[in-house]
């Protein structure tokens, strides 16, 4: 493919501006990952999958040169993180009856397995917020020295005052930041705006020894501290959801420049769009709150299971900066669309010449990723490698969908025998030859099949692969 110049909209600016990294040897993002006290949900699916094709196109772009200004090949660091540290997770293990590691250990191995059926590489640095407590402190402590935040009833604050440029990402009134902000009344804060850094914590709560004594982080002061680590002090990228310009990325911001007395912590900033579930927003009290793992295990969508290459061109067929209207339709045609694909790549027959497509497909991405006309420009290529090779830069395999297909087909003419021997099963409990029924059961066992026996002597089962 050729390599046309990247431009992607920067909501610092709201403009949309040539990228030009500050190194050309190594490109640098940073996308804000789950917090991990419940499984994601397809909301969170929508930066997982806008920044995995960003990193695929970076490193596309890399490759070709596009930035090595003759000192070598250009490489791409990704860092996406894992928030293990929080209060929503102390609450969920409470109400669990399990450890604090127990959960965000579970939650971080689900969410593992969602992003990698969704199609989307490992970034090159998954950090953890916990083994990031010294790089905060060190962050708070730069803070206080220089007047940007204060120790208060074993808090530590930001001075939001005390940074004029406050307010420059989201653009907002000082009344929308603080309805946004939802400010927490306190006596001990010297203005409505400031934001905790450090908070004390109880004998039942995580906490780590400080110099404002026992305690834990804010929810802001991790991204900030890990992104240090990690980028260094100014980097490239900020990726995330629409919903965290304010106050999350806010506040990095603050917390930041402020700390490492710079003017930006990094020179773009992008932001992916609302999703709302067949036209309504997504909640659980509307019924209609579906996570990745349901829609890739469960019929709870439509009535059947999804797999990820159909989730993840459903989300690509919209602009990652529009809302998107999640729906069982949209679903159903991004499945069609993959259908034909696999069989003309499976096929492997050119139909006739192609033309510009692999110019147009690369233009297209570059131009902030616009995939839409990306995925449009696949109905209208007649080269089947050069299908398969723009699908895997969108991270859509093919096969792989083929394949998920073809085990679908065998699952449902096993679901026939399945019925079959429970039903011999139940007929020989019936008779109390428990040893025809043992062994039927190790049978099934033996499939994968998960029996279980209901009171009003009916049999549910479930395969577990």
């Amino acid at each position: 493919m050729s390599t046309p110049a990247l431009k992607i909209y920067n909501t610092l600016t709201r403009t949309k501006e040539l990228f030009r990294p500050i190194d050309a040897a190594n490109v640098r993002m940073y996308v804000c990952g789950p917090t991990v006290y419940d499984f994601a949900h397809i909301g969170n699916a929508r930066p997982l999958i806008v920044f995995d094709v960003l990193y695929r196109l970076l490193r596309h772009l890399a490759k070709q040169g596009v930035w090595d200004g003759g000192r070598g090949e250009t490489k791409v660091t990704y860092v996406r993180n894992i928030t293990d540290v929080d209060d929503k997770i102390n609450a969920r293990a409470a109400e669990r009856g399990i450890t604090i590691r127990e959960l965000t250990e579970e939650t971080n191995r689900v969410f593992q397995e969602d992003v990698r059926a969704l199609g989307c590489l490992e970034p090159d640095v998954q950090p953890r917020a916990t083994e990031h407590i010294a790089q905060m402190i060190a962050i708070i402590e730069r803070l206080i020295a220089s007047r940007h935040a204060y120790a208060a009833d074993g808090h530590v604050l930001f001075d939001v005052p005390s940074m004029e440029a406050y307010g420059r990402l989201s653009r907002r009134s000082l009344d929308e930041m603080l309805a946004g902000a939802r400010v927490d009344v306190a006596p001990y804060k010297r203005g409505d705006m400031d934001f905790v850094l450090w908070k004390p914590s109880k004998e039942s709560e995580p906490g780590w020894e400080s110099p404002w004594g026992r305690g834990r982080p804010g929810w802001h002061i991790e991204c900030s501290a890990m992104s240090w680590a990690h980028l260094g002090e100014t980097f490239d990228i900020h990726g995330g959801g629409i919903d965290l310009v304010f106050p999350h990325h806010e506040n990095e911001i603050a917390q930041s420049c402020c700390a490492f007395g710079r003017d930006v912590m990094a020179n773009y900033w992008m932001h992916n769009g609302f999703l709302q579930v067949e036209g309504e927003k997504m909640s659980k009290s509307l019924g209609n709150f579906v996570t990745i793992h349901e829609l890739l295990h469960t019929d709870k969508f439509g009535g059947r299971k999804w797999p990820g290459e159909v989730l993840r061109l459903a989300m690509l067929r919209t602009h990652y900066r529009q809302p998107i209207d999640w729906t069982v339709k949209a679903l159903e045609e991004a499945e069609s669309s993959l259908r034909r694909w696999a069989e003309f790549v499976q096929k492997g027959e050119t139909t006739g010449n192609s033309g510009n497509f692999s110019h147009e497909f690369a233009a297209a991405l570059a131009d902030d990723l616009n995939t839409p006309l990306a995925v449009s420009l696949l109905h209208e290529v007649l080269d089947p490698m050069q299908l398969d090779e723009a699908l895997k830069l969108l991270g859509v395999d093919v096969r792989n969908y083929a394949s998920w297909i073809e085990n679908e087909k065998r699952h449902a003419v096993d679901a026939r025998a399945i019925e079959s021997l429970i039903s011999a099963r139940l007929a020989a409990r019936a008779a109390k030859n428990w040893a025809e029924s043992d062994r039927i059961r190790d049978e099934l066992a033996a499939m994968g099949v998960a029996l279980k026996d209901n009171k009003d002597g009916t049999t549910t089962w479930e395969v577990k692969r």
